[in-house]
């Protein structure tokens, strides 16, 4: 008899478990006024965690809007912001109305969670995107990337930080890629990060 191999599947499997756990601890919290804020905020964590594990095995691909996408990354900043006593962000976006992404919506929640909390973790406290034509950009007010780091900064492991950091531009650059698309970096004429993705 054949073995079927659904080691990925399994760990899906387990992580919903996980995750579906942290959403009924949630539920229990809501209850009491004191810790109904921070239930809201472990629902949203729990839900962004079965919409990535929904994509790992996800296969039907169509189209997908990009203002609902930004619009959970930049809550999901805000709340690890806050739970980690940050200076909150503030976001503005001009995306046109028939820009569509192709590939998971969870993938590419992804790439800005990680461009945002980057902007974050460098000083920013504004961040623009702009999506047109068959580009975005993502700008921020921040003190920008030291010419030194440029030409490395989607290696893994490059980081300002500790050794166990320096994935998240990684995993930006692979999504892209993997739709299709690629990504570079750059300081804006005026201060700041930009990143370019071409998709």
């Amino acid at each position: 008899m054949a073995v079927v191999d659904l080691t990925l599947e399994g760990l899906v499997h387990d992580l919903n478990n996980v995750f579906q756990t942290i959403s009924e601890s949630a539920e229990l919290l809501e209850d009491d006024p004191k810790w109904e804020k921070l239930a809201h905020t472990l629902q949203r964590s729990a839900d962004r965690g079965h919409r990535i594990a929904h994509s790992i095995l996800e296969t039907n691909r169509s189209p997908i809007e990009l203002a609902p996408i930004i619009e959970n990354a930049s809550q999901f900043c805000q709340d690890y912001l806050e739970c980690a006593n940050r200076p909150k962000l503030e976001f503005s976006s001009e995306i046109d109305a028939d820009f569509r992404l192709k590939g998971d919506a969870a993938g590419w929640e992804r790439v800005f969670v990680n461009l945002f909390l980057n902007s974050a973790q460098a000083g920013a406290r504004e961040i623009r995107i702009r999506a047109q034509g068959n580009e975005i950009v993502v700008s921020d007010d921040g003190p920008g990337i030291s010419l030194e780091l440029l030409p490395t900064i989607f290696q893994p492991r490059v980081s300002t930080k500790s050794i166990i950091s320096g994935l998240g531009l990684y995993v930006v650059q692979s999504i892209v890629e993997q739709n299709g698309g690629f990504v570079t970096a750059a300081n804006g004429p005026n201060g700041g990060a930009v990143f370019t993705m071409s998709i």
